[in-house]
């Protein structure tokens, strides 16, 4: 910073010492005894004037070296840019200066946060590429080998095929919207009854496939969400039961009702889950010993129906007993209103 940017800077102080010094001499002039002294006024006046250009150099020269340091960062393009600011001179510019860390801490925050996003999103859709050629080479290989077997047998193997993919994609679908998730869903009250027999229907040749016993509630049930949301994490919980459910299974669904909140119970007698890995099946990526001994699983499901229940208002939980069962719940709690939940 040039001298004279600094005495610009200081303009209020100068003409502060103007004033006084016009003050000063006006005193002087309306003083009791009536005579004043030329000299003495000058004396007077010239002692201010030294003491103001004292104060002003004296003060450049003590920042100086300060505003120099400055000048040469703001042409610096270094991200660590902050961290080689000077030590501040003045309580003013340590406000200043603790400011300019916050936001450039917020800044350096938001840019790991994208870059997280990105690699996450990144590696998302290279696992959904090796996963989605998989039915698309089992149907290549079917059609291939397409001699010897009926037109029936053929469309059907080609149907679970197709029916894969289209279970990959909605999923693709699903998890490139949960960020604008705000502006796509409407909250209502919904019958789970129809939910329910419209997300089994879709599954219904795997359940006459693996030989699965569905049940479900009689009554009627209705909550307040979105209907293709909550379509799609019952998808998730449904599709997961199937996988990990041996041939000659069940499927249960029932209801838990109290005055504070509604739970949808899904039972399967699969598998189970180990005690280590409960507390982690919703973590994105995380697949467990069970995913890991299955190679089709991506470990995104359960995550996104997970992320989806939050942004409705509802709750995931789970309990499992391996070799037993595993239960997930969707909890609906009916203490928050439908303004609460949008």
């Amino acid at each position: 910073m040039s001298f004279l940017r600094y005495l610009e800077d200081k303009r209020y102080v100068i003409l502060l010492a103007v004033a006084q010094m016009l003050f000063a001499t006006l005193m002087m002039f309306v003083s009791a005894s009536g005579k004043y002294d030329a000299g003495d006024i000058f004396y007077t006046l010239l002692g201010c004037l030294i003491l103001t250009a004292t104060y002003l150099i004296v003060g450049y020269a003590r920042r100086y070296a300060h505003y120099q340091a400055l000048d040469e960062l703001t042409g610096n393009d270094d991200d660590d840019i902050v961290a080689a600011v000077p030590k501040p001179i003045s309580h003013e510019q340590q406000l200043y200066t603790a400011l300019a860390r916050k936001l450039h801490q917020a800044k350096l925050d938001t840019i790991r946060k994208y870059h997280g996003e990105r690699k996450d999103y990144h590696d998302f859709i290279m696992s959904w590429i090796h996963e989605v050629k998989l039915p698309i080479t089992a149907a290549h290989l079917l059609m291939r080998n397409s001699a010897g077997k009926s037109a029936e047998e053929l469309v059907n193997k080609l149907e679970d095929e197709v029916n894969k993919i289209d279970h990959y994609v909605e999923q693709a679908l699903y998890y490139s919207r949960i960020d604008s998730f705000s502006r796509d869903y409407l909250i209502a009250e919904v019958s789970l009854n129809q939910i329910m027999r419209a997300c089994v229907r879709k599954y219904a040749k795997l359940f006459v496939a693996k030989r699965l016993r569905f049940t479900m509630w009689e009554e009627e049930h209705t909550v307040h969400s979105d209907a293709k949301w909550l379509g799609f994490i019952l998808d998730q919980i449904i599709t997961n039961a199937l996988k990990y459910t041996n041939q000659g299974g069940a499927v249960t669904c029932s209801i838990e009702d109290n005055p504070s909140e509604k739970r949808l119970l899904i039972r399967d007698t699969g598998i189970g889950i180990l005690p280590e890995d409960l507390g982690r099946i919703f973590d994105k990526g995380f697949t467990g010993l069970t995913g890991r001994n299955d190679a089709k699983s991506t470990g995104l499901g359960l995550y996104l129906a997970s992320q989806m229940a939050i942004k409705l208002g509802h709750r995931l939980s789970a309990r499992s007993e391996p070799g037993q069962y595993t239960e997930l719940a969707i909890i609906f709690p009916k203490s928050r209103s439908i303004h609460e939940m949008m």
